[in-house]
């Protein structure tokens, strides 16, 4: 099992940037597909990115495109989500997670939180209008 450790997360303005990290300890990232979600208030957990092992490939939903990026370090055993342009409705504790499936399980239809078995604790991202 993988212990995963979330930070960077904070208080920033709309239109500003943050940058969250993932470490991991116990095993190495290497061998996994690797995935951000995110909870706000009253909303169920939603896949924001994800990323294959090697680092080539990434999906991203639909809302975060073109302002997010899911970038990994396999040398630092640690995964990154950029954020730039954020927006109050990016408001959320933000989740960082292991998958347990190869990353062609990605590649088509809806990536859910069941695709995942390992997560960290959180990490709260609060964008201020």
């Amino acid at each position: 099992q993988v212990q995963l450790v979330e930070s960077g997360g904070g208080l920033v303005q709309a239109g500003g940037s943050l940058r969250l990290s993932c470490a991991a300890s116990g095993r190495t990232l290497s061998s996994y597909a690797m995935g951000w979600f995110r909870q706000a208030p009253g909303k169920e957990r939603e896949f924001v990115a994800a990323i294959s092992w090697s680092g080539v490939g990434t999906r991203y939903v639909d809302s975060v495109k073109g302002r997010f990026t899911i970038s990994r370090d396999n040398g630092k055993n640690t995964v990154y989500l950029q954020m730039n342009s954020l927006k109050p409705e990016d408001t959320a504790v933000y989740y960082c997670a292991a998958a347990n499936k190869p990353w062609r399980t990605f590649l088509v239809g809806t990536v859910d939180r069941g695709d995942f078995s390992s997560w960290g604790q959180g990490i709260q991202v609060t964008v201020s209008s």
